[in-house]
């Protein structure tokens, strides 16, 4: 099935979550250090991205569709970089700033094409500057056709409960990229889009296809979910819903950096669902989504060009 660039230009989706800055540090790998049996890294070039729910949101702008960005920074150097990055990339931006929070920041170390370390700088924001987000979240809900939460743990999602009691008023679909083991904050939303590691955590090992099916659809059941979209890398993707489950194959390419694969897979799919198409109509298109983003390097997106080419 496709759609038309007029179709998703009119879809808007309104992704909430925990953004960062992503910083790439690029250099030649020489010698060993003669102070630890460590590489050195002569680094000659800097380049900064959207990081978190930010990308999620770039992935939304970039395949054609309006996205805005609901979120939590600090008020310091990196947040102002990347509120000038997303306004870059026609997202609107809804930021709230807590003078006490460190806006994360994630540097990624590169020599010879491998990332050979990663630095992450945050802490956890105040939950009084999380709390009058919900008032602007309450006033965005009616001018967007799907919501987004992109949890990536670091507190930007405190009130995510009363944020979807809220879109399933209002009858949108509601999205979540999920982190931890207390999936029953996401109670009553459309979709969980977990990873293998993730869903282990939440429901335990599995021995077999049957068992998995199994304890997802209870999972899905108890938690009052249309749907459970569990990403398996190489494996590709399965949709469990109501009607069973639906898996589609990854598709075949090298795969050079999975870095925000994840982010591109529930963007394509919260983009489309805005759209108007259903979770299974949206599964094959987001699955390539995910095959075209792993070709690239670092946090990538996909185009409208490339997705339906």
């Amino acid at each position: 099935m496709t759609i038309s660039r007029e179709e998703l230009f009119m879809a808007r989706v309104l992704v909430v979550g925990d953004v960062m800055l992503d910083r790439y540090w690029y250099g030649a790998v020489d010698r060993i250090s003669p102070e630890a049996p460590v590489p050195v890294v002569r680094v000659t070039r800097e380049e900064e991205r959207n990081g978190g729910a930010a990308n999620v949101a770039y992935n939304v702008v970039t395949l054609g569709a309006q996205a805005s960005l609901l979120t939590v920074v600090g008020e310091d150097e990196a947040s102002h970089k990347l509120e000038a990055l997303v306004a870059n990339t026609g997202i609107h931006t809804y930021f709230g700033r807590d003078p006490d929070l460190k806006t994360t920041v994630k540097l990624r170390v590169i020599g010879r094409q491998q990332q050979l370390l990663r630095l992450d700088f945050e802490n956890t924001p105040k939950t009084e500057v999380l709390a009058s987000q919900t008032a602007t979240f309450a006033r965005l809900l009616p001018m967007h056709d799907a919501v987004l939460f992109s949890d990536y743990g670091k507190g930007g999602l405190a009130h995510v409960s009363d944020m979807i009691a809220r879109a399933q008023a209002a009858g949108k679909p509601i999205l979540i990229d999920p982190k931890g083991v207390d999936y029953s904050r996401y109670k009553n939303a459309s979709i969980i889009t977990p990873n293998r590691t993730e869903l282990q955590q939440v429901i335990g090992a599995w021995r077999d296809e049957p068992e998995l099916q199994t304890k997802v659809q209870n999972l899905r059941q108890q938690l009052g979910l249309q749907a459970v979209l569990l990403t398996r890398s190489e494996e590709g993707m399965t949709l469990f819903d109501a009607q069973g489950q639906l898996s589609v194959t990854a598709q075949a390419r090298e795969v050079f950096d999975v870095t925000g694969a994840g982010d591109t897979v529930i963007a394509t799919m919260a983009t489309l669902l805005a759209a108007g198409m259903s979770l299974r109509e949206a599964l094959p298109l987001a699955n390539r989504a995910g095959g075209l983003v792993v070709g690239k390097f670092g946090t990538a997106t996909v185009s409208y060009e490339e997705l339906f080419a």
